[in-house]
């Protein structure tokens, strides 16, 4: 590599801080980061998972995603509940009401923040974000209705 422009690692973190910074000034005016809203939106595609599921999901340890969920809660959008089925060692999280309906708003905040990078992007978004679902060993099948929170 001739340059430091050249090098992967630093175009990939350049490119990270652009587009974290978009999302975190899109949810800022509702009270959540952008990891918080990854949260939310696993919730609203299925309300009740256990922490585990979601750390899973979102390639969290459970030390970050129990004090991404224990802000979420403090803050008034989600719920701990045991869960239902008895067994002790699993607490299952869900929407509060007030996180419920903030779905909409949220999820267009963030639909914005695509709409800008596809919008630069052009017709290279899909290989884009197909590399990037394969660098980053996630699977890039939707996993929920984009649309509706559940119930």
């Amino acid at each position: 590599m001739e340059r430091i422009e050249d090098c992967i690692s630093f175009l990939l973190g350049k490119a990270t801080q652009q587009v974290a910074r978009r999302a975190r000034e899109a949810l800022a005016g509702h009270g959540v980061t952008p990891v918080q809203f990854a949260a939310l939106r696993i919730l609203w595609e299925r309300d009740g998972r256990s922490c585990a599921e979601m750390g899973a999901r979102l390639l969290l340890d459970s030390a970050t995603m129990t004090g991404i969920v224990d802000r979420l809660e403090s803050a008034g959008l989600v719920d701990r509940r045991p869960d239902p089925e008895g067994d002790r060692r699993i607490n299952r999280v869900y929407l509060s009401p007030d996180g419920r309906d903030r779905f909409g708003p949220m999820n267009a905040a963030m639909d914005g923040v695509n709409a800008e990078v596809d919008l630069i992007l052009g017709p290279r978004t899909q290989g884009l974000r197909a590399a990037l679902a394969l660098l980053g060993d996630v699977d890039p099948a939707p996993a929920g209705p984009k649309d509706q929170p559940s119930r």
